[in-house]
C-alpha cells in the first residue's frame, strides 16, 4: 500500500513538474486595466464585464483603476505585460484612433504593440442644443451660427477628443465654420449648455440624455449611422442631409504576442457577458450599445477609425501637449 501510495505522490508531482506554464497562468488572477476613475462609463462596463467572466472561466477576474492621461497610461502599462492572459485593459478608441495622430511621441503603437480580444460596445454621439441657441432644428440652429459666427461656438468634454473632432466635421459637413470650447468633462459643458453660455454640444448621449427630457436642452441629431435605440424620435445626420458619420467603441485588448487559444477564451467569455440582459440594460443606461466583436472583427474596426481620423485632425492643426 505504501509503495503504491508513494508511486501516486511521484506521478502528481511529476504531472506538476511539466505542466503547461498556461495551465499554471490560468489559475491566477486576470486583471483589467481601466485608465480612468471608478463610476464612469468604461470602470462600469469593465466591472460588468469581470463579475460575468469571473463565473464563466472559473477565474478571478478584477478591475484595476489607474486613472492618468485620457485612457493612455495603462495601455503603456499593457503593452509591457506578459501576454499570458492575466493583464487586460478595456479602452475606448479614443486611446487608439484619435490619440496616435495627436502626439509626437505617444508611447505606444496602436497597432503593434496590442492584441485584440473584443469589442464591446459602440456608441455614438448627441448633437444638442441648448437656450442659447435659436432655431427649432439642427439646420436651423447652424444657419442661426452661420449668420452669427461669434456665437458659432460648440462645448465637448475636452480637447483631442473624439466629440471634439466630429464637431468639426459636422461644421465642414455643413458648411459653418464651428468654435471648439474644451471642458473638463461632460458635465461642466452641459451645465453650461443649460445655462445659455455655448449653444450647441457634441458629446455622448448620456451627457445630456436627461436634460433632454427634462426639457432643459433639445438632442437635435445622433451622429451615428442609425437613430440611437435611447433616442428613437431623433434622426441622423445624414437624415437631415449633412453627409457625416462619427462613432466610437470599447475594445478589450491584451499585450501582443498572446496565443489565439487565450485570446478565443477571453473572447467566448465576452461574449457570454454581453447576452446577460442586465449587463445590457446597465449598458443602455450610459447610452452605450453592447455590441460584441470577435478579435478579427476589433482589429478591422480599430484600423478603418484610424484611418478615418487621420485626415481631420491633421487638417485642424490641434496637437497635444
Amino acid at each position: 500500500m505504501k509503495r503504491r501510495a508513494l508511486a501516486a505522490l511521484a506521478t502528481v508531482a511529476l504531472a506538476g513538474a511539466f505542466a503547461s506554464p498556461l495551465a499554471f497562468a490560468q489559475e491566477k488572477t486576470i486583471k483589467i486595466l481601466i485608465g480612468f476613475p471608478p463610476g464612469g462609463s468604461v470602470d462600469v462596463v469593465g466591472r460588468l464585464l469581470a463579475e460575468k467572466m469571473r463565473a464563466s472561466l472559473g477565474q478571478n477576474v478584477l478591475v484595476e483603476n489607474k486613472p492618468g492621461a485620457a485612457g493612455r497610461l495603462v495601455l503603456g502599462e499593457l503593452k509591457r505585460a506578459a501576454p499570458d492572459g492575466q493583464t487586460l485593459a478595456l479602452s475606448p478608441s479614443g486611446a487608439m484612433v484619435i490619440a496616435p495622430w495627436l502626439y509626437s511621441n505617444i508611447g505606444y503603437d496602436p497597432i503593434k504593440d496590442f492584441t485584440p480580444i473584443s469589442g464591446v460596445t459602440t456608441f455614438d454621439f448627441a448633437v444638442t442644443a441648448g437656450p442659447g441657441a435659436t432655431g427649432g432644428d439642427l439646420k436651423s440652429v447652424l444657419a442661426w451660427m452661420k449668420a452669427n459666427p461669434g456665437k458659432a461656438n460648440y462645448g465637448t468634454s475636452g480637447a483631442g477628443t473624439v466629440p471634439h473632432f466630429a464637431g468639426l466635421l459636422l461644421g465642414q459637413a455643413a458648411g459653418v465654420p464651428l468654435t471648439h470650447v474644451a471642458y473638463r468633462g461632460g458635465a461642466p459643458a452641459a451645465q453650461d449648455l443649460i445655462g445659455g453660455q455655448i449653444p450647441l454640444m457634441v458629446d455622448t448621449a448620456s451627457e445630456t440624455l436627461e436634460h433632454h427630457k427634462a426639457g432643459k436642452v433639445r438632442i437635435l441629431a445622433v451622429t451615428g449611422e442609425q437613430r440611437s435605440k435611447a433616442l428613437p424620435d431623433v434622426p441622423t445626420l445624414k437624415e437631415q442631409g449633412i453627409n457625416m458619420v462619427a462613432d466610437a467603441f470599447f475594445g478589450l485588448y491584451g499585450p501582443p504576442g498572446m496565443p489565439a487559444d487565450v485570446v478565443a477564451k477571453i473572447d467566448r467569455a465576452v461574449a457570454e457577458a454581453l447576452k446577460d440582459q442586465t449587463v445590457q440594460d446597465k449598458i443602455y443606461g450610459f447610452g452605450l450599445v453592447p455590441n460584441h466583436a470577435p478579435a478579427a472583427a476589433l482589429a478591422s474596426m480599430q484600423a478603418s477609425h484610424l484611418k478615418r481620423w487621420e485626415q481631420p485632425i491633421k487638417a485642424s492643426g490641434f496637437k497635444a501637449e
